[in-house]
């Protein structure tokens, strides 16, 4: 028999932080809703981004690119420790559909945070802004 499944009680309460910062779309609260060593999986690259304030960027950065942005549905995994929340947005005139995964630690920081996007077509139009807007950032974090 399936049970229904609870967010841990700090994930909750990080979770329930999240949403108010999305709906206020001002992240300036996110990086006490970290961990440190956060990590983000881009729907764009291979290679994940490591650290709090790479993650807290690109999320703040993307928040700025969606318009219209939505979320949908939430799933909880069985050990209650990670959620998918299924969203819709605009970039530009691209119509898009995605999941956050985002995976707390006992907590209740954001450990992992992996998007995927569909189709293509928008997850090109944001990887093209994203790019534009973060190259500045990513050339000095390189240099």
């Amino acid at each position: 028999m399936p049970h229904s499944t609870q967010l841990h009680s700090e994930a909750a309460v990080t979770l329930a932080q999240w949403h108010a910062l999305m709906l206020k779309n001002d992240l300036g609260g996110l990086p006490a809703l970290l961990h440190p060593q956060a990590v983000f999986r881009s729907p764009m690259a291979y290679k994940p981004y490591v650290g709090a304030p790479m993650v807290s960027l690109i999320l703040n950065t993307v928040s700025k690119v969606f318009i219209d942005f939505a979320y949908h549905r939430e799933l909880v995994s069985a050990d209650g420790l990670s959620v998918v929340l299924e969203f819709s947005a605009r970039v530009g005139e691209r119509e898009l559909k995605g999941i956050d995964m985002i995976r707390f630690d006992e907590a209740g920081k954001i450990i992992e945070f992996e998007v995927m996007i569909r189709p293509m077509s928008g997850l090109q139009a944001l990887g093209d802004e994203m790019g534009r807007r973060l190259a500045p950032f990513l050339a000095a974090a390189k240099a």
